[in-house]
């Protein structure tokens, strides 16, 4: 496994630092280096990338406007802030960063998030990898279907076949348990309004689930967990806030 990295920093000797420290782990290959938050969002989908560090002030765009902009397009995606300010570590984590680095780090301290890192996107993929039998929904709410409003068409499904709803790419994905989605141009807070609370949560500012389908839940960085759902390829991310409430549903 190849582990996609891009580096935006405006200072060119702080990018040649974390290549030399990202490129010294096998498992990771630097696709991309920018000095400007803009200029990830030009080239991010492009490259493809499974983990961005985030200098903080840079021209342009900064590096928190510059992942809050990721969270919408592409929240999959594992963020590290590195930087000389120890005052954004609220906003880092408010946009989900898996680490917040205050120069000067240590090589050690790099080395630690690194090796955190790959075990984790490690693990995902391995996930991913496994093929699972669907499950199905066993809540019956009066209303049980949704009519999604795509570009060319309108679509009426069951509750019982969506896993989930996500923001990917400016548009929001419905995400079925054969593993296609439909994508369709309502934001997630009108999908929200028209969803059972019965059966699904908002998890998270980019992720709506339905909780029959929730499999496993791990830590992802340190204010965030992970969910995988049964029978289906797809993964959300849960809020710590959110998590509890999912652990006092799923207990009760």
């Amino acid at each position: 496994m190849s582990i996609r990295v891009m580096i935006a920093d405006d200072d060119p000797g702080m990018r040649i630092l974390l290549k030399k420290a990202v490129e010294s782990h096998a498992a990771f290959q630097v696709c991309y280096e920018a000095d400007n938050g803009q200029e990830v969002l030009n080239y991010m989908e492009q490259i493809g990338p499974d983990l961005i560090f985030l200098d903080v002030e840079m021209p342009i765009m900064d590096g928190i406007e510059t992942a809050r902009r990721i969270q919408d397009i592409a929240p999959d995606i594992a963020l590290v802030f590195v930087t000389a300010h120890e005052g954004y570590r609220t906003e880092a984590f408010e946009v989900y960063a898996m680490d917040y680095l205050v120069k000067p780090f240590s090589i050690d301290r790099l080395n630690m998030t690194l090796d955190r890192l790959e075990n984790w996107l490690r693990m995902r993929s391995a996930a991913d990898a496994v093929p699972q039998t669907p499950a199905v929904a066993t809540a019956q709410p009066k209303r049980d279907r949704l009519l999604i409003k795509s570009r060319d068409e309108s679509v009426v499904v069951p509750f019982s076949d969506i896993a989930m709803v996500k923001r990917e790419n400016r548009q929001s994905m419905i995400c079925l348990n054969d593993g296609t989605s439909i994508a369709t141009h309502e934001t997630l807070s009108e999908l929200e309004a028209r969803l059972s609370p019965e059966i699904f949560l908002r998890c998270h500012k980019s992720y709506i689930i339905n909780l029959n389908y929730v499999s496993r839940i791990y830590p992802y960085g340190r204010w965030t967990y992970i969910t995988r759902l049964r029978g289906t390829k797809f993964d959300a991310l849960i809020t710590r806030e959110k998590y509890e409430e999912i652990e006092s549903l799923l207990l009760s």
